[in-house]
């Protein structure tokens, strides 16, 4: 089964539910796919709908950011329950620690001269998608930090 189908799934529950966050949540993610399947010209994999969860899931974070700093926990609180809605859809990411091991063994394929955070940052983000890109940086920098 999909992501799309499973996300076609989960709406007709939540029609059945009369549950109108979840509702709106999934009829966006519905939307994006189509918006991003135009974009593309073509059908989309499983994969790229993953994408556009993730996108939209990264969405929301940065709007909980926001808007606690501006003070607006009602409106945080909303786009925690739509972002904790999204993620369902989306594979387990890696721990912290299975990040961390990543990024070591990406530092040490590379050559002394060319340690730097952009070149291990292309190495390790394809192989974790779906976590933080900040979280990454940060132990990035950390571990080309000298002793």
């Amino acid at each position: 089964m999909s992501v799309k189908d499973d996300i076609s799934t989960a709406l007709k529950e939540a029609m059945k539910a009369r549950n109108q966050v979840k509702l709106d949540t999934l009829r966006s993610a519905l939307s994006a796919f189509t918006y991003k399947r135009v974009e593309a010209g073509h059908d989309l994999s499983d994969e790229e709908m993953l994408d556009a969860v993730r996108k939209q899931v990264k969405q929301r974070t940065d709007s909980i950011a926001e808007y606690v700093k501006a003070g607006r926990q009602d409106l945080a609180d909303k786009e925690a329950v739509e972002r904790d809605i999204l993620s369902a859809f989306l594979p387990a990411t890696k721990t912290p620690d299975e990040v961390r091991a990543i990024v070591k063994t990406a530092v040490s394929s590379l050559a002394a001269e060319a340690r730097n955070q952009g070149a291990v940052m292309k190495i390790v983000m394809p192989q974790v998608k779906g976590v933080d890109g900040n979280l990454v940086r940060q132990m990035v920098t950390e571990e080309l930090a000298p002793a």
